[in-house]
C-alpha cells in the first residue's frame, strides 16, 4: 500500500556531486558546499548526473521533507554555479554609520546613533562582506550563510527604546540576487 516518494534533481555540466554516508558535497566553479541530510526513511543516491531523493514511507511529514531536501540540493547547485549576493544600504539621518569588516568573521558597526562603542555582527561560513560608500555587498555560495550574515548585520542595527518612525537609521537589505 505504501507508494514510494521520489524526486530527481538534475546536476548540470561542470558540477560534481559526492555522496559519502549522509553528507552531500557539491563542487563547482564558485567553490564547494557540504551538507548533511538525515531523516528516518529517506535516502539519497547519486548516479547518471542526477541526485535522487527517495522515501519508503508516504506520510505527510516524509513527503514534505523529501521536497525540502530536493530544494536544499538545488540551492547548493545554484550556489556553486552562480553564487548568492545580497545588497544592503546604510541609512542614517545625523550620525554617519561606519561599517568595517574585521577579519573573516566579524563586521563592526561604529558611530551608530552616536554610540561610542561599536556594535558587531558575525559573518557566517565562507561569506564575503564588502563595503563601498553607503552600499554593502554580502556574497557567497551557501544561501543560508549569506542570508544569515545579512540578517545579522541588519539585526545588529536594531533600535530599542526609541520611536521607530523617527529613528530609521540602520543597514537594510534592498536586493537579493
Amino acid at each position: 500500500m505504501a507508494a514510494e516518494t521520489l524526486i530527481e534533481v538534475n546536476v548540470p555540466q561542470g558540477v560534481t556531486v559526492t555522496l559519502s554516508g549522509a553528507t552531500l558535497t557539491v563542487k563547482g566553479q564558485k567553490g564547494q558546499v557540504s551538507r548533511e541530510f538525515r531523516f528516518p526513511g529517506i535516502k539519497l543516491t547519486s548516479a547518471d548526473g542526477k541526485v535522487v531523493v527517495e522515501a519508503s514511507r508516504f506520510d505527510k511529514q516524509t513527503r514534505a521533507t523529501v521536497g525540502t531536501f530536493a530544494s536544499h540540493i538545488r540551492n547548493m547547485i545554484t550556489g556553486v554555479t552562480e553564487g548568492y549576493e545580497y545588497h544592503m544600504k546604510i541609512v542614517y539621518a545625523h550620525f554617519p554609520i561606519q561599517l568595517k569588516v574585521e577579519g573573516k568573521d566579524k563586521v563592526s558597526i561604529g558611530n551608530f546613533l552616536g554610540e561610542r562603542k561599536p556594535r558587531y555582527a558575525s559573518i557566517m561560513g565562507e561569506t564575503k562582506v564588502s563595503v563601498a560608500g553607503d552600499r554593502v555587498s554580502v556574497t557567497g555560495n551557501n544561501k543560508e550563510h549569506v542570508g544569515q550574515t545579512a540578517a545579522n548585520i541588519e539585526q545588529a542595527c536594531k533600535i530599542r527604546n526609541r520611536d521607530p518612525r523617527v529613528f530609521q537609521d540602520g543597514v537594510y537589505i534592498i536586493n537579493k540576487a
